[in-house]
């Protein structure tokens, strides 16, 4: 078995069912970095290599780039990119965000994306016995992660209106260690309430863990699961900045959680990835998080982006999933995704894959106005019922 260091983690993954052969595959993925040798998230999206000359619209990628002011801010950290750390970087990012989400400063962490700590949430909390619950369809990472190295992993279907069915996901497995909701989803958009989070973070398995992943919550114009994490120890909150801040070749995002529940993330390896994020990435997300009047500017274009879309694939009697609150929608073909995709890529025009749970289903990101326009042609062109 690959050697792990840390005896004490050792004796843990012992006590929660790992075999040898599964501790072997614990080490190595901790060995590689927690995310390394999982292809999810961001490198999955990263697979479904650009096209040349197409419109993309495939990855869930802000159609822009940083704000002005944000990039202004990374550029200035560019020419004092001498200095491993110029001016506490980190922590003026942590003041910024905790002076917007109202969460204790010593509760946020940055991150190079999602899928790290997400990988490092299925090492430290899941197992063989204590398994992950999810919602299906829903981002993978997580599962992914948890099924590579033997733990139990339970999808359960969303509800008839697209939300996590919180109650079906406890009795589905009431003894798991993680309960991952997404909200909004990815790939519906959709939201799962704040009561229904609430519920199932007093219902659940006192020692799980609940993720609400909030990769997209700055599309939505309402409340969200933050201050959970500034009060609870068993509430893990992830957010990043390659949505609605555009940043995504940048690498930046966030945990909001209390520090007992980082440093179990972080027993094997010291917390180092947290403490090699490019500072020209913190000083922008820093910039970023405060721009209330351009959040809500881009959010109101997007949205406006989106509707056309929607309201033009309803003309033509294409089904679209209802309630989606990111940049994202749903698009059900009625008939097989994978060639939907394949016949608008002959146009040029780049859209996102199916999940197997929806095989006739496709994910579409929102783009500029011409961008959707160009979608809309594709779709003119190549559709037949």
């Amino acid at each position: 078995m690959a050697e792990i260091e840390n005896k004490a983690f050792e004796q843990d993954l012992i006590e929660r069912g790992y075999s040898r052969r599964q501790m072997g595959k614990v080490a190595a993925l901790l060995g590689a970095g927690a995310a390394a040798l999982r292809v999810t998230g961001a490198m999955a999206q990263q697979a479904a290599k650009a096209v040349e000359g197409a419109v993309r619209i495939g990855a869930n990628e802000c159609w822009t780039g940083p704000f002005p002011v944000a990039a202004e801010a990374a550029f200035k950290l560019v020419q004092e990119g001498n200095r491993y750390e110029p001016n506490d970087e980190h922590a003026k990012l942590f003041a910024a965000v905790s002076s917007v989400e109202g969460i204790p400063a010593d509760r946020i962490t940055a991150w190079p994306g999602s899928s790290d700590p997400l990988s490092r949430v299925a090492v430290a909390y899941a197992s063989p016995t204590r398994g992950i619950v999810t919602g299906n369809p829903t981002y993978e990472a997580i599962w992914r992660t948890g099924e590579w190295l033997g733990a139990k992993v339970t999808k359960v279907p969303l509800t008839k209106d697209y939300a996590h069915d919180v109650k079906a996901m406890l009795a589905a497995d009431p003894n798991a260690g993680v309960y991952y909701i997404c909200s909004p989803n990815n790939p519906s958009g959709t939201m799962t309430s704040l009561a229904d989070i609430q519920w199932l973070a007093d219902n659940k398995p006192k020692d799980a863990i609940l993720v609400v992943d909030e990769a997209y919550i700055h599309w939505f114009d309402g409340p969200n699961a933050a201050k959970m994490a500034a009060t609870r120890d068993d509430v893990l909150i992830l957010r990043t900045f390659s949505k609605l801040f555009g940043m995504a070749g940048m690498r930046l995002g966030l945990t909001f959680s209390s520090p007992a529940i980082m440093e179990k993330m972080m027993r094997y390896d010291g917390g180092q990835v947290t403490a090699m994020l490019p500072m020209t990435a913190v000083a922008c997300g820093t910039v970023s998080v405060t721009q209330a009047d351009l959040i809500k500017a881009r959010r109101a274009e997007m949205n406006a982006n989106r509707e056309m879309a929607v309201a033009h694939l309803k003309k033509k009697g294409i089904k679209v999933i209802p309630g989606s609150h990111a940049n994202m929608f749903m698009v059900d073909w009625g008939k097989p995704a994978k060639e939907m995709q394949a016949a608008l890529l002959a146009e040029k025009v780049q859209i996102g894959r199916n999940w197997p749970i929806w095989p006739n289903v496709s994910r579409v990101s929102v783009g500029s106005a011409e961008e959707m326009k160009a979608f809309c042609d594709a779709v003119d062109r190549v559709w037949k019922a």
